[in-house]
């Protein structure tokens, strides 16, 4: 199954918001916008694709109604998302964390567009397994520009097949938080100040915490 949406946010008006497949979308304040599954997905062999512009002016918070669950599909155990963002005004992405249950395989990737007014502030979770479970891999990379210059190209790997594992130590939960142009002094982790401005902090360890 692929899954399309598409949200944009415009200054006093309610969000734009189109939809396709097995995500929906929904405006739960003037400003903010939930994602909720409407079927079991991401299987293997899915793909989510979304694509979210805040107009200059406008703001809009990102969130969605309960974690992310993948699952191995019949012929593949690889699914992905994949998030397109074009920022002139504010926005704020915490979506629930993304859980990587036993045997499947996910793939993130972000590329964030932001112009010279944009702000921006995007916090990604994610677990390999679920309870008693420690299969799983997922990779996420971030492509992040800033009035077309580079700011930031990230990537990190997490669970089986990836560079750090291996069956002792081996980290199975990540938080990772870009803002920019602030600094977030208060985020989870080390952080990391940018060369042009803003900050990346990092954070990984066995389990996430519970709130």
């Amino acid at each position: 199954m692929h899954s399309d949406v598409l949200i944009v946010a415009r200054p006093g008006r309610q969000p734009w918001i189109e939809c396709a497949g097995g995500i929906a979308a929904r405006a739960t304040e003037p400003d903010t916008v939930h994602l909720v599954s409407t079927a079991a997905t991401p299987l293997g062999g899915d793909t989510v694709a979304v694509r979210v512009v805040v107009e200059r002016g406008a703001a809009l918070r990102v969130r969605s109604a309960a974690a992310t669950v993948t699952l191995p599909g019949r012929s593949t155990a690889e699914s992905a998302a994949r998030w397109h963002l074009e920022v002139s005004g504010d926005l704020d992405v915490d979506p629930q964390p993304t859980v990587v249950a036993g045997g499947s395989r996910h793939v993130t990737s972000t590329r964030l567009l932001v112009d010279d007014a944009g702000r921006i502030r995007i916090r990604e979770r994610i677990q390999i397994g679920r309870t008693d479970e420690r299969q799983g891999f997922w990779s996420g990379s971030l492509h992040a520009d800033v009035g077309g210059q580079p700011l930031l190209r990230h990537r990190i790997e997490l669970g089986e097949e990836s560079a750090t594992h291996d069956l002792i130590g081996t980290p199975l939960a990540s938080v990772s938080e870009l803002r920019y142009p602030d600094f977030a002094a208060d985020a989870l982790g080390t952080v990391l100040e940018l060369a042009d401005g803003g900050s990346l902090a990092t954070w990984q360890g066995d389990r996430l915490a519970t709130r």
